[in-house]
């Protein structure tokens, strides 16, 4: 989530360019806005990538209009409230809406690359946090599955959605609508 239409600053560039050699070196796939074309309502399509991805990264510039950083405000708001991880990288003189000043970020600048691995690896982590999540939470199978589905979403483990069946069949609600929204939730 950034600055996307020209003209981009050539800051944003340079921490699009660093940051992608970090996703490179951890593999994961970089995708934006403007990466995916659908010919649909444009955002649909940034609610389909949202519910599609377990972290969401959002660049932040001193230079950028006040609408640009209420788009990318927004999206960190939806990824959040669907429970999804973010980061946000700003500049040096970037300034964050009020209820996010107690949001950690990344600072560009000396260090990036580092903290940026810091924050992976944490990152990496959090599908075993969700994994043992799940499993306290086995007399909810909603909140379960959830939890599995993220874990499944950080780490592309199958086990995650052998899991969630599991739990779903545990639940003794394999009866109910094709479309209740454990079903629909199992289908990860």
């Amino acid at each position: 989530m950034t600055k996307l239409g020209q003209p981009v600053s050539p800051e944003i560039e340079n921490i699009r360019d660093s940051l992608r050699k970090v996703l490179n070196k951890y593999q994961i796939a970089e995708i934006d806005a403007e990466s995916v074309v659908t010919g649909r309502d444009f955002l649909a399509k940034i609610w389909n990538m949202i519910i599609a991805v377990p972290l969401g990264i959002a660049i932040i510039d001193e230079k950028m209009s006040a609408l640009t950083m209420s788009n990318i405000f927004y999206e960190i708001g939806l990824m959040q409230a669907y429970g999804k991880e973010t980061l946000v990288i700003k500049t040096k003189e970037s300034k964050v809406p009020s209820d996010f000043v107690r949001t950690e970020y990344v600072e560009y600048g000396s260090g990036f690359e580092k903290k940026l691995d810091q924050f992976f690896d944490a990152f990496f982590k959090f599908a075993d946090h969700y994994d043992l999540m799940s499993e306290i939470l086995e007399n909810n199978p909603l909140l379960s599955i959830d939890y599995l589905r993220r874990a499944y979403l950080i780490t592309g483990d199958k086990i995650y959605r052998e899991k969630a069946e599991n739990v779903y069949k545990a639940a003794s609600i394999e009866g109910r609508a094709k479309n209740s929204v454990e079903a629909l939730l199992i289908k990860f």
